[in-house]
């Protein structure tokens, strides 16, 4: 199934260089950058958020998955929303969306949905801004339940 969904403004941390999934290189990358985000308390410096959620974002490939791309993690907020000193800003265009939920234990789950979805005929893959929710369905680390939103042409 797919979804067409509005465009949207985030404001938080990016990696600031592009990462591969080439020996899970991706994975020590995209996990320091949550520990920053954590650690830095960074949701909580962010005003005007339109709900509790975090977007961890893929986008800017240099190609398909195997390809180097860059890492973002934000919260939703207003258009108008100023972005606070040490943070920075982006936002997701309006695309067309295939949903896939990865639940379980976390961060198990993220990844091995992850896999599954690189196994698929990419064919119809927009590599454009790829992205996780993590919402209230999330926080139970054991039993989590993650969107993941794979742009689609």
């Amino acid at each position: 199934m797919t979804i067409i969904k509005p465009a949207i403004k985030l404001i938080g941390i990016s990696l600031g260089y592009k990462t591969t999934n080439e020996n899970e290189k991706a994975m020590e990358d995209c996990g320091a950058l949550w520990q920053q985000f954590g650690g830095s308390f960074v949701a909580s410096k962010i005003s005007g958020k339109l709900n509790n959620n975090i977007y961890a974002v893929y986008y800017d490939y240099d190609g398909d998955y195997t390809q180097p791309y860059a890492y973002f993690i934000g919260c939703p907020v207003t258009e108008n929303t100023a972005v606070p000193t040490g943070l920075e800003s982006i936002t997701i265009p309006e695309q067309q969306y295939e949903i896939v939920t990865a639940k379980g234990q976390m961060p198990d789950c993220i990844a091995n949905a992850w896999r599954d979805i690189w196994k698929k005929n990419d064919a119809n893959r927009a590599y454009g801004y790829d992205f996780e929710i993590y919402s209230e369905k999330s926080q139970d680390l054991n039993n989590a339940e993650v969107d993941i939103y794979i742009s689609m042409k």
